[in-house]
């Protein structure tokens, strides 16, 4: 995943939420770099999980790049330390619960 997030990812910045979660609805589609649903995310950021937002304007909601590269870096830890899958460690359950 963290080879994928490279290409997806600008170098500095911020993202959108479209393009962490992905937009398959979108011409062309665009992937998911997280692979959770916007209601999975949003309860993430509300319970630390995921990284907090930034406000660029009255209805424009974005992400650091830093701080999704570090997501992906901890998660990548978290799935070596412990054999579960980024997925599940997103979803905060393992595989036996799929």
């Amino acid at each position: 995943m963290e080879d994928s997030a490279n290409t997806l990812l600008p170098a500095t910045g911020f993202v959108r939420i479209w393009s962490i979660i992905g937009d398959s609805e979108s011409n062309p589609p665009t992937p998911a770099i997280i692979p959770v649903s916007r209601s999975t995310w949003w309860a993430g950021v509300k319970s630390g999980r995921f990284p907090s937002p930034i406000k660029l304007g009255p209805r424009i909601t974005a992400w650091r790049v830093e701080d999704i590269r570090r997501l992906i870096s901890d998660s990548n830890s978290f799935q070596n330390n412990s054999g579960t899958d980024t997925e599940s460690y997103a979803d905060g359950m393992d595989k036996s619960h799929v």
